[in-house]
């Protein structure tokens, strides 16, 4: 049941039980077609990120909050559904998706130019000439293994499908069964970080200070869940590094700064920015930011009492822990898409006798999922350094969550559900990008209502500076 599921996030951050008495959920799977348990896992991180966000403000001193989440309109935020100015951007570039290879499939992640011209290179075709055609005759002479790890040796973004027993049996497969879900990790001493006085009217995170180095949808949609529920939030993007068209969507009551952390200047600016932070979340590939001196313990002796947030694609541990992913991929990887392309197959009567069609979850919950654990386990550590002082280190992957969306269970005649409308979510705001309509915030909040003040803006619209 979603509470259940709540309630073991919240003991996992170790936050104190009685507040669970607040958090009021209702609906529950099926909501889009899916054999998984996606709305739940929806519903779950959300109610968990709102309701410690509340018990963040009731160590500052102001009552509790009650905190209501349905899961449709949970599953259907983590659509991720936006448009601008009445379009809706393409989700998927052309190459992009599932290739027949010599003895399987492999997913391609061509979102980005120079993953794109990467992997058509890998497959001998020229980026200038080549078509989705030649890409899938190029595949075929490719065995499915070898091609993940040619591409994962290039530092490219492609992975094999598996089932969850291959999966289980993979070395990084059983490296991730062995880690939780998060983990929230003392890093060193500190006394208690200052907030600002909190009036009982004031969002839960008025006066914290987030700073944002991500860009692919997981961290950004944990920075724009902290925005809305009060925190002044950073988002730092470097300028040489490209964005997906989301960041309409995901930026939303964000500042948006751009720093070059390669150059004197953009370090500096860094630890300008840094040294009234209460909250650091990056998604770099990892050691990335080690490199340029932003390790979390170098961020911890920078400034005593932070709390660092480190998004990976596959976890901190194994052998693919510097792999670089994204949730398509991850899925891929894992044995989401065949699991679900069984369960689709077994579901409709008439495809009996056809070949099982791998198929994607119907939303990219496992960006979505890991988003809201972002802003959840920030907030239960600051919760945690406000009442024992220290620095923090949290850590969160895309495949510990796909792990977790696997022990929730499957879901019962799962297909056999119409999608819900869309429209009763929706709100059009103006923003630096043009008229933007998108989902509302699903977790309702009694007394101060979650929402966004800062309309997104594109990148460096915001000096670098609180």
């Amino acid at each position: 049941m979603p509470g259940d599921v709540l309630a073991s996030l919240w003991q996992l951050a170790g936050l104190p039980g009685d507040a669970l008495a607040c958090a009021h959920l209702t609906g529950t799977d099926p909501v889009y077609p899916s054999s998984f348990a996606v709305a739940t896992a929806a519903q779950s991180t959300i109610a968990a990120a709102a309701l410690a966000a509340c018990e963040l403000a009731h160590a500052r001193g102001v009552p509790r909050q009650q905190v209501a989440v349905d899961a449709t309109h949970a599953a259907a935020e983590c659509l991720g559904w936006f448009s601008v100015d009445g379009r809706v951007p393409e989700a998927w570039d052309k190459f992009s998706g599932l290739y027949r290879a010599r003895d399987g499939h492999v997913r391609i992640h061509a979102n980005f130019a120079h993953h794109r011209e990467g992997a058509l290179r890998l497959l001998g075709l020229d980026p200038e000439q080549a078509d989705r055609a030649a890409a899938e005759q190029a595949m075929l002479h490719w065995d499915a293994l070898a091609f993940e790890d040619a591409a994962a040796g290039q530092g490219l973004v492609a992975t094999a499908l598996r089932s969850f027993a291959q999966w289980d049996a993979s070395p990084q497969g059983q490296a991730l069964a062995a880690q939780p879900l998060f983990t929230i990790t003392r890093i060193g001493d500190a006394d208690p970080l200052p907030l600002p006085a909190l009036d009982a009217q004031q969002r839960p995170l008025a006066g914290v200070r987030v700073l944002d180095l991500t860009r692919i949808l997981a961290g950004p949609v944990g920075g724009r869940a902290l925005a809305a529920y009060g925190a002044d939030v950073m988002l730092v993007n470097a300028p040489h590094l490209p964005n997906i068209e989301a960041i309409a969507d995901t930026s939303r009551g964000k500042r948006s700064a751009l720093l070059d952390l390669r150059t004197d200047d953009g370090r500096r600016g860094m630890a300008a920015l840094l040294a009234d932070a209460h909250v650091f979340v990056q998604g770099y590939r990892p050691g990335a930011l080690q490199a340029l001196g932003f390790a979390p313990e170098a961020l911890a002796a920078r400034r005593p009492g932070i709390v660092c947030v480190s998004l990976s694609a596959y976890g901190m541990q194994g052998p693919w822990h510097s792999r670089r992913g994204f949730d398509s991929l991850v899925q891929t990887a894992m044995g989401f898409n065949l699991a679900e392309g069984e369960a689709a197959h077994a579901s409709d009567a008439a495809k009996a006798g056809e070949p099982v069609r791998p198929r994607p979850l119907p939303m990219q919950i496992l960006d979505q999922a890991t988003g809201y654990l972002i802003a959840f386990a920030a907030a239960a550590a600051l919760w945690r350094q406000q009442r024992e002082g220290g620095s923090w280190h949290v850590q969160v992957s895309l495949a510990q969550t796909g792990h977790w969306i696997r022990k929730l269970g499957r879901v019962p005649d799962g297909f056999a559900v119409t999608p819900p409308d869309l429209q009763p979510f929706l709100e059009t705001t103006a923003s630096g990008y043009g008229a933007l309509r998108a989902l509302r915030h699903s977790a309702l909040l009694s007394r101060t209502p979650a929402g966004w003040i800062r309309p997104s803006a594109p990148p460096g619209s915001s000096p670098p500076r609180w």
